[in-house]
């Protein structure tokens, strides 16, 4: 079949394919995936077709209705998964960033009625409408630096109508514009305001009022904070067991702030993702590694500790070392990171976490996509799979993390269609 869409002269090919296809990219693996320098890859519709180097295209695919992009000697590489955001909220935060700078505490911030309680606040005053738009203009600028397929986390409504709501939000964003949306319900961020003392009650509320409301096959992962102040490692276990009876898969927000063990235990629970993990030890990783058989993928969120001007970040080179896959993600929320720039959080996760730029550009695809359960669809580029694709404004993989929180993109591609063409230096 002719092909739809062909992007040629491709300086580098970033593919992201590696030699196992079963479990995300781990250890070496995370850095030794397939670059074709000199490349091609060309769609039939929404699925890549073929891929290779320049000699071996077939060009007698290519027709008048092919659509032609010539990359120009840029690297070509996957569209970015986005795998852990807080997408839906209202209003924002700037106010407390002033009283951060001024020398404030996030516990004087939230006894004095801010911090997560403002923006539940805000949220549960917006109208679905509202939030609705914010949503969209936040899945602009993602795909504005390339985004393609993003995981949006309820958790700012802290009751049951108000959280049912963030999640239908979310899912009518994804299908309003390109970017794929895949909802995680996080209704357990921390104990609604009704239930202050009684974490126990909150989340037995949750269990019986609201998840029964909720599809998996539409809302597939159920995540909780596991954290002094949020809930307890058996509160977290018993409602992840719960959630998982019910069909959800499970995530976790553990180690962010102190090392309690909720992500070894989400893991044996067969989490999906651990996310943040700043104080998880590498020892710990590695054990998580071996008893999940390399399918349980840590998230690193390297621009929270940055904006909360925190000293410590999650070794991300020693879980690495110890077979841990990792990926890398913003952490897009009103509190502890208002930026929707994953470049940044890539660059920033060689520079503080000790990621090679091949291992991080693994983060944010590829690893990025089995942590929100998309690795079928997305991530890398090989036959069969969305033509997701991104042409960047740079000609090597090492110049990736080099240009300190610029945007390299050029180009974006959802579904075999050319969505952003961002305006760039000429030639």
């Amino acid at each position: 079949m002719a092909y739809t869409l062909l992007i040629r002269n491709c300086g580098q090919l970033l593919t992201l394919a590696g030699a196992s296809t079963d479990q995300p990219l781990a250890g070496a693996a995370q850095q030794h995936w397939r670059v074709i320098p000199n490349g091609y890859v060309a769609c039939v519709r929404e699925q890549i077709v073929a891929l290779g180097p320049m000699p071996d295209l077939d060009e007698a695919e290519v027709t008048s209705a092919t659509v032609v992009l010539d990359a120009g000697g840029r690297v070509v590489m996957p569209g970015l998964v986005e795998c852990h955001t807080h997408l839906v909220f209202g209003g924002n935060r700037a106010g407390e960033f002033q009283r951060k700078l001024q020398g404030e505490t996030y516990l004087d911030i939230l006894a004095s009625g801010g911090g997560i309680l403002s923006t539940v606040r805000a949220t549960r005053t917006a109208s679905e409408a509202e939030l609705l738009a914010t949503a969209l203009h936040h899945l602009e600028g993602f795909r504005h630096y390339g985004v393609t397929t993003l995981e949006a986390k309820s958790g700012y409504g802290l009751d049951a109508q108000t959280e049912l709501c963030l999640v239908q939000v979310a899912q009518e964003a994804g299908r309003r514009q390109p970017v794929r949306v895949v909802p995680t319900f996080l209704g357990a961020h921390v104990p609604g305001p009704e239930y202050r003392g009684r974490p126990t009650d909150y989340l037995n509320m949750l269990v019986q009022d609201v998840l029964p409301h909720i599809s998996p096959q539409e809302v597939p992962f159920v995540d909780i904070f596991c954290e002094e102040g949020a809930f307890s490692v058996a509160d977290s276990r018993q409602y992840l067991e719960q959630a998982r009876a019910l069909g959800f898969g499970v995530k976790i927000h553990a180690e962010q702030l102190h090392d309690l063990g909720g992500c070894e235990m989400a893991a044996q629970l067969g989490a999906t993702s651990i996310d943040h993990a700043d104080y998880l030890t590498p020892a710990a990783a590695a054990r998580i590694a071996r008893q999940s058989q390399g399918r349980t993928v840590a998230v690193l969120l390297p621009l929270v500790p940055l904006f909360l001007r925190q000293e410590r970040y999650a070794p991300g080179r020693a879980f690495i070392d110890g077979n841990l896959p990792v990926a890398i993600s913003t952490d897009f929320n009103p509190g502890s990171c208002p930026s929707k720039n994953l470049w940044l959080a890539l660059q920033v996760a060689c520079l503080k976490m000790g990621l090679t730029p091949a291992e991080a550009v693994a983060a944010v695809t590829l690893n990025a996509a089995w942590a929100i359960g998309e690795q079928q669809h997305c991530g890398s580029l090989e036959p069969g799979k969305r033509a997701d694709l991104l042409v960047l404004d740079v000609p090597t993989l090492e110049e990736i993390p080099y240009w300190l929180g610029e945007n390299p993109v050029r180009q974006v591609i959802i579904g075999g269609q050319l969505v952003e063409e961002l305006c760039k230096k000429t030639d």
